[in-house]
Protein backbone atom coordinates (compact mmCIF):
# COMPACT_ATOMS: atom_id res chain seq x y z
CA UNK A 1 0.00 0.00 0.00
CA UNK A 2 3.49 2.19 -0.14
CA UNK A 3 3.09 3.45 3.81
CA UNK A 4 -0.60 4.71 3.37
CA UNK A 5 -3.73 3.14 5.02
CA UNK A 6 -7.43 3.16 3.58
CA UNK A 7 -9.47 4.98 6.15
CA UNK A 8 -13.58 4.00 5.69
CA UNK A 9 -12.97 6.02 2.49
CA UNK A 10 -12.97 9.19 3.85
CA UNK A 11 -9.80 10.31 2.74
CA UNK A 12 -8.50 8.25 0.33
CA UNK A 13 -5.34 6.84 1.64
CA UNK A 14 -4.28 8.48 5.04
CA UNK A 15 -0.62 7.74 5.66
CA UNK A 16 1.14 5.57 8.97
CA UNK A 17 1.70 8.92 10.56
CA UNK A 18 -1.60 10.12 10.04
CA UNK A 19 -3.12 7.48 11.38
CA UNK A 20 -1.29 7.43 14.64
CA UNK A 21 -2.58 10.99 14.72
CA UNK A 22 -6.23 9.94 14.54
CA UNK A 23 -5.62 6.78 16.83
CA UNK A 24 -4.41 9.61 19.39
CA UNK A 25 -6.95 12.11 19.23
CA UNK A 26 -9.84 8.98 19.05
CA UNK A 27 -8.07 7.53 22.60
CA UNK A 28 -8.28 11.00 24.00
CA UNK A 29 -11.75 11.36 22.68
CA UNK A 30 -12.58 8.05 24.51
CA UNK A 31 -10.69 9.54 27.70
CA UNK A 32 -12.07 12.79 27.84
CA UNK A 33 -15.70 11.43 27.42
CA UNK A 34 -14.80 8.95 30.21
CA UNK A 35 -13.62 11.39 32.60
CA UNK A 36 -16.26 13.36 31.89
CA UNK A 37 -19.23 10.68 32.15
CA UNK A 38 -17.69 9.96 35.93
CA UNK A 39 -17.38 13.15 36.93
CA UNK A 40 -20.71 14.24 36.19
CA UNK A 41 -22.26 11.16 38.08
CA UNK A 42 -19.94 12.05 40.77
CA UNK A 43 -21.23 15.82 41.46
CA UNK A 44 -24.52 14.48 40.95
CA UNK A 45 -24.11 12.01 43.77
CA UNK A 46 -22.54 13.92 45.94
CA UNK A 47 -25.42 17.21 45.56
CA UNK A 48 -27.88 14.62 46.29
CA UNK A 49 -26.85 13.33 49.20
CA UNK A 50 -25.71 16.58 50.78
CA UNK A 51 -29.28 17.38 50.24
CA UNK A 52 -30.66 14.64 51.98
CA UNK A 53 -27.75 14.79 54.91
CA UNK A 54 -29.02 18.49 55.46
CA UNK A 55 -32.30 17.57 56.08
CA UNK A 56 -31.16 14.43 58.21
CA UNK A 57 -28.46 16.29 60.19
CA UNK A 58 -30.75 19.96 60.80
CA UNK A 59 -32.50 18.30 63.47
CA UNK A 60 -29.78 17.27 65.61
CA UNK A 61 -28.01 20.14 65.19
CA UNK A 62 -31.01 22.39 65.88
CA UNK A 63 -30.74 20.81 69.66
CA UNK A 64 -27.22 20.60 70.07
CA UNK A 65 -26.45 16.79 69.85
CA UNK A 66 -23.03 16.34 68.00
CA UNK A 67 -23.22 12.50 68.31
CA UNK A 68 -26.13 11.53 66.40
CA UNK A 69 -25.14 14.28 63.41
CA UNK A 70 -21.98 12.12 63.39
CA UNK A 71 -23.63 9.39 62.87
CA UNK A 72 -25.74 10.86 60.12
CA UNK A 73 -23.17 11.90 58.45
CA UNK A 74 -21.57 7.82 58.28
CA UNK A 75 -24.81 7.45 56.34
CA UNK A 76 -23.94 9.90 53.46
CA UNK A 77 -20.05 8.86 52.99
CA UNK A 78 -20.39 10.33 49.24
CA UNK A 79 -21.54 13.79 50.42
CA UNK A 80 -19.15 16.89 50.55
CA UNK A 81 -21.02 18.53 53.17
CA UNK A 82 -21.40 15.61 55.81
CA UNK A 83 -17.83 15.51 55.78
CA UNK A 84 -17.33 18.76 56.76
CA UNK A 85 -20.18 19.18 59.51
CA UNK A 86 -18.65 15.34 61.03
CA UNK A 87 -15.01 16.36 60.58
CA UNK A 88 -15.77 19.59 62.46
CA UNK A 89 -18.00 17.80 65.08
CA UNK A 90 -15.85 15.35 65.84
CA UNK A 91 -12.59 17.63 66.41
CA UNK A 92 -14.60 19.81 68.74
CA UNK A 93 -15.93 17.33 70.75
CA UNK A 94 -12.25 15.59 70.86
CA UNK A 95 -10.61 19.04 71.52
CA UNK A 96 -13.39 20.06 74.47
CA UNK A 97 -12.25 16.67 75.57
CA UNK A 98 -8.84 17.63 76.40
CA UNK A 99 -9.63 20.17 78.42
CA UNK A 100 -8.56 23.45 75.65
CA UNK A 101 -9.82 26.96 75.97
CA UNK A 102 -12.70 27.69 73.80
CA UNK A 103 -10.43 29.81 71.53
CA UNK A 104 -8.12 26.73 70.85
CA UNK A 105 -10.98 24.57 69.81
CA UNK A 106 -11.95 26.60 67.58
CA UNK A 107 -8.77 27.46 66.02
CA UNK A 108 -8.31 23.28 66.27
CA UNK A 109 -11.80 22.91 64.43
CA UNK A 110 -11.43 25.79 61.89
CA UNK A 111 -7.67 24.24 60.82
CA UNK A 112 -9.17 20.64 60.60
CA UNK A 113 -12.42 21.94 58.48
CA UNK A 114 -10.05 23.53 56.39
CA UNK A 115 -7.98 20.41 56.00
CA UNK A 116 -11.12 18.86 54.87
CA UNK A 117 -12.65 20.96 52.46
CA UNK A 118 -9.15 20.98 50.74
CA UNK A 119 -8.71 17.29 50.56
CA UNK A 120 -12.44 16.98 49.39
CA UNK A 121 -12.44 19.49 46.45
CA UNK A 122 -9.01 17.81 45.24
CA UNK A 123 -10.97 14.41 45.39
CA UNK A 124 -13.82 15.87 43.26
CA UNK A 125 -11.60 17.22 40.68
CA UNK A 126 -9.82 14.26 39.93
CA UNK A 127 -8.79 13.91 36.52
CA UNK A 128 -10.93 17.30 35.57
CA UNK A 129 -7.66 18.90 34.94
CA UNK A 130 -6.78 16.23 31.79
CA UNK A 131 -9.91 17.58 30.23
CA UNK A 132 -8.01 21.09 30.33
CA UNK A 133 -4.76 19.23 29.20
CA UNK A 134 -6.78 17.47 26.22
CA UNK A 135 -8.12 20.59 25.12
CA UNK A 136 -5.69 22.47 24.82
CA UNK A 137 -2.56 19.61 22.95
CA UNK A 138 -5.61 17.81 20.96
CA UNK A 139 -5.65 21.17 18.27
CA UNK A 140 -1.71 20.77 18.25
CA UNK A 141 -1.75 17.14 17.36
CA UNK A 142 -4.29 17.83 14.84
CA UNK A 143 -2.54 20.57 13.05
CA UNK A 144 0.71 18.03 13.10
CA UNK A 145 -1.51 15.57 11.17
CA UNK A 146 -2.37 18.54 9.18
CA UNK A 147 1.30 19.11 8.49
CA UNK A 148 1.48 15.20 7.86
CA UNK A 149 -1.01 15.30 5.39
CA UNK A 150 -0.07 18.50 3.02
CA UNK A 151 3.63 17.04 3.12
CA UNK A 152 1.89 13.40 1.71
CA UNK A 153 0.48 15.02 -0.94
CA UNK A 154 2.94 17.16 -1.46
CA UNK A 155 5.82 13.84 -1.82
CA UNK A 156 3.05 12.43 -3.99
CA UNK A 157 3.08 14.61 -6.35
CA UNK A 158 6.70 14.81 -6.68
CA UNK A 159 6.44 10.85 -7.21
CA UNK A 160 4.05 11.67 -10.24
CA UNK A 161 6.13 14.50 -11.35
CA UNK A 162 3.29 16.48 -12.07
CA UNK A 163 2.45 14.63 -14.50
CA UNK A 164 -2.00 13.14 -14.81
CA UNK A 165 -3.64 12.28 -11.65
CA UNK A 166 -2.05 15.44 -9.98
CA UNK A 167 -5.68 16.53 -8.92
CA UNK A 168 -6.60 13.19 -7.26
CA UNK A 169 -3.22 12.87 -5.57
CA UNK A 170 -3.37 16.51 -4.19
CA UNK A 171 -6.92 15.98 -2.72
CA UNK A 172 -6.29 12.83 -0.69
CA UNK A 173 -3.43 14.19 0.98
CA UNK A 174 -5.53 17.83 1.82
CA UNK A 175 -8.79 15.53 2.95
CA UNK A 176 -6.19 13.25 5.54
CA UNK A 177 -4.93 16.83 7.02
CA UNK A 178 -8.08 18.23 7.51
CA UNK A 179 -9.53 15.24 8.53
CA UNK A 180 -6.97 15.33 11.57
CA UNK A 181 -8.00 19.11 11.83
CA UNK A 182 -11.51 18.73 12.04
CA UNK A 183 -10.86 15.63 14.62
CA UNK A 184 -8.55 17.81 16.69
CA UNK A 185 -11.55 20.27 17.04
CA UNK A 186 -13.87 17.82 17.64
CA UNK A 187 -12.09 16.50 20.52
CA UNK A 188 -11.17 19.79 21.73
CA UNK A 189 -13.83 21.78 22.17
CA UNK A 190 -16.17 19.03 24.31
CA UNK A 191 -12.95 18.80 26.46
CA UNK A 192 -12.61 22.18 26.97
CA UNK A 193 -16.69 23.02 27.43
CA UNK A 194 -16.52 19.66 29.95
CA UNK A 195 -13.80 21.44 32.16
CA UNK A 196 -15.69 24.57 32.55
CA UNK A 197 -18.77 23.19 33.60
CA UNK A 198 -17.02 20.31 35.70
CA UNK A 199 -15.25 23.56 37.39
CA UNK A 200 -17.94 25.51 37.88
CA UNK A 201 -19.75 22.95 39.86
CA UNK A 202 -16.51 21.81 41.57
CA UNK A 203 -16.63 25.30 42.88
CA UNK A 204 -20.17 25.55 43.52
CA UNK A 205 -19.45 22.47 46.00
CA UNK A 206 -16.31 23.89 47.56
CA UNK A 207 -18.62 26.89 48.37
CA UNK A 208 -21.05 24.75 49.96
CA UNK A 209 -18.69 23.56 51.85
CA UNK A 210 -16.95 26.83 52.80
CA UNK A 211 -20.63 28.19 54.18
CA UNK A 212 -21.27 24.86 56.37
CA UNK A 213 -17.90 25.53 57.84
CA UNK A 214 -18.67 28.75 58.73
CA UNK A 215 -22.30 28.41 59.71
CA UNK A 216 -20.80 25.53 62.07
CA UNK A 217 -18.34 27.76 63.86
CA UNK A 218 -20.98 29.79 64.42
CA UNK A 219 -22.82 26.86 65.89
CA UNK A 220 -20.03 26.15 68.26
CA UNK A 221 -19.48 29.65 69.44
CA UNK A 222 -23.45 30.14 70.38
CA UNK A 223 -23.40 26.93 71.87
CA UNK A 224 -20.00 28.17 74.24
CA UNK A 225 -21.81 31.19 74.59
CA UNK A 226 -25.18 30.30 75.94
CA UNK A 227 -22.84 27.32 78.39
CA UNK A 228 -21.08 30.59 79.48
Amino acid sequence: MNGSIQLFGLAGTVSATGLVVIVILSLLSVWSLGVSLERVIVLARARRQSRAFARRVSPHLAEGRALPAIDAARKFPHSHVARVISTGLATFQQKSARGLSTAEVLEATGRALERTRSLTTTELSRGVGSLATIATTAPFIGLFGTVVGIVHAFRDIAANGGGGGMMTTVSQGIAEALLTTALGLVVAVPAAWMFNYLSQRIQGLSLEMENSSSELIDFFLEREGAAG
